[in-house]
């Protein structure tokens, strides 16, 4: 039995049980567990998992994905308190809220999974493919596990787009995103680092590189070796597929490093998350950065590797300011700090369907948002 995951126990048919409990969403195992199946209402289902009991589902995989989808409809049509009140940064940690609430909610209703990833319910489809991309291959002799259902239609979307990959403009190809790995979706950044000013150089640093979009955008640009840095297994294994499905692994490193690689380049690129708050989960960590910890340890780290007469293109977004959650005075006082000064500075307005979505809580903010390649150079 692996002790890497903690246990899930319940009672069934008068006796203990327990298998491992893992969830991406370092959700913890819940500690109420109730047998349901096909017979549970959706009224029923819904009191049980707001209270806080989960349901290991015993009946047809179908019917739960039916289940889940009553479930969203229920919570979706929960009187909520109005998420504007107050300033924004209130109107955003509410909303945080909110969705965290609406998410635990949804993940108590689970399934059994077999050491081989296999769902031994009526109806199952087969998706051990989709959950050895995002777990790993199954181990032999590993332990049975419980997972949320909601979670595990997450694996499937993510398989799907790993299939079908992201179309990106500026590279007239597609990106193919792991689990767990930030889509290159707002195609507004990819685009700042695919049309600003360049002077030829031999070498540049991709640092966090993710998918490797940004590092395929430099080789394309001419940049004659790009070194690609990142800390999460799962960014690295997808940087080097899509590297070699682009035919550019002879000229892209993908490299394990914390921020920086050692040496110096005349270019140096990051993409830090946007918004300095904390993660609920692993798989929220290219959103939200605690305190700031990338983007503060890019910027004081960049004059210490960049040549000179060398440029650092800092790709960031403003919504934090217009969230209250940082302002331009800070930013600017970090760059500064840091010995750096900017030498220019390209906007543009990102166009993904939130910016026009009225609904959305946090729309004012971003309808108002901006997202800039900062040119930074060493004073």
């Amino acid at each position: 039995m692996s002790t890497e995951f903690p246990l899930i126990s319940w009672n069934e048919a008068g006796e203990p049980r327990s298998a491992r409990w893992r969830s991406e969403s370092g959700h913890a195992p819940p500690k109420r567990v109730v047998i349901s199946d096909d017979r549970i209402t959706a009224d029923a289902a819904y009191r049980l998992a707001c209270e806080g009991s989960a349901m290991l589902w015993r009946g047809d995989f179908q019917n739960a994905r039916q289940l889940l989808q009553a479930l969203m409809r229920r919570a979706e049509a929960r009187p909520r308190k109005p998420v504007m009140a107050g300033t924004p940064v209130e109107a955003f940690h509410l909303h945080r809220q909110v969705q965290s609430q609406r998410a635990r909610t949804l993940a108590m209703l689970l399934l059994p999974l077999d050491a081989d990833y296999r769902i031994p319910l009526r109806r199952a489809p087969d998706l051990r493919t989709a959950c050895e991309e995002a777990y790993g291959p199954a181990a032999p002799g590993s332990y049975a596990c419980v997972v949320s259902l909601r979670e595990l239609l997450g694996v499937v979307g993510a398989h799907e787009w790993r299939k079908k990959g992201v179309a990106v403009a500026a590279l007239e190809a597609h990106i193919y995103p792991h689990y767990g790995v930030f889509a290159p979706v707002r195609a507004e950044y990819v685009d700042l680092v695919a049309t600003a000013p360049l002077t030829p150089a031999t070498l540049a640093f991709d640092i966090g590189t993710g998918t490797g979009v940004l590092a395929a955008v430099l080789a394309r640009r001419g940049i004659a070796q790009i070194i690609a840095t990142d800390q999460d297994a799962r960014a690295l294994a997808c940087a080097r597929d899509n590297l070699a499905r682009l035919g550019l692994t002879g000229r892209v490193e993908v490299q394990w490093a914390d921020l920086f690689p050692v040496g110096q380049a005349p270019l140096v690129v990051c993409n830090p998350p946007w918004l300095p708050a904390r993660p609920s989960s692993s798989l929220e960590t290219a959103i939200y950065d605690p305190e700031s910890r990338m983007l503060l340890g890019f910027l004081g780290g960049l004059a210490a590797h960049l040549t000179p007469e060398g440029e650092g293109w800092l790709l960031l977004s403003d919504l934090a300011e217009h969230l209250g959650l940082r302002s331009r005075d800070e930013l600017l006082a970090a760059i500064d700090m840091a010995g750096l000064k900017v030498v220019g500075r390209h906007d543009t307005r990102p166009h993904h369907p939130r910016v026009a979505d009225a609904n959305d809580p946090l729309h004012t903010a971003r309808a108002a948002e901006v997202t800039s390649l900062w040119r930074l150079a060493v004073r």
